[in-house]
């Protein structure tokens, strides 16, 4: 399998990689909050931006490809900050299985 061509170089955002963490709320749910893991360089590449309708209101979906060094701590369900901005994890792999770099695909919030 070929390698990933990729330039190390383009990780340039800082990002902070986040795990949730749920506690009770004492009425059978749960409150969640995030835990730092980490801080990473990392390439943020927008892919689609999909415009829709919730609630009567509008919403634009808006995806990332985002490249980082490998770790094998990253999951789906994980979160990646930059300032105030949110990418909520949904797949995270190694695209040529080299254990070089780790490719995750991010929906942004709030946006």
């Amino acid at each position: 399998m070929a390698t990933a061509a990729f330039d190390p170089g383009g990780l340039t955002a800082r990002l902070t990689l986040e795990a949730p963490l749920e506690s009770p709320d004492g009425q059978g749910g749960a409150n969640r909050t995030w835990s730092a893991v980490a801080s990473l360089w990392a390439r943020i590449e927008p892919v689609t931006a999909l415009a829709g309708e919730e609630a009567g209101g509008g919403r634009v979906t808006i995806t990332h490809a985002i490249w980082m060094r490998h770790r094998g701590d990253v999951s789906s369900g994980m979160r990646l900050v930059k300032g105030g901005r949110v990418f909520v994890v949904e797949t995270a792999h190694d695209p040529d299985e080299s254990g070089r770099y780790l490719l995750c695909r991010c929906r942004e919030e709030g946006r």
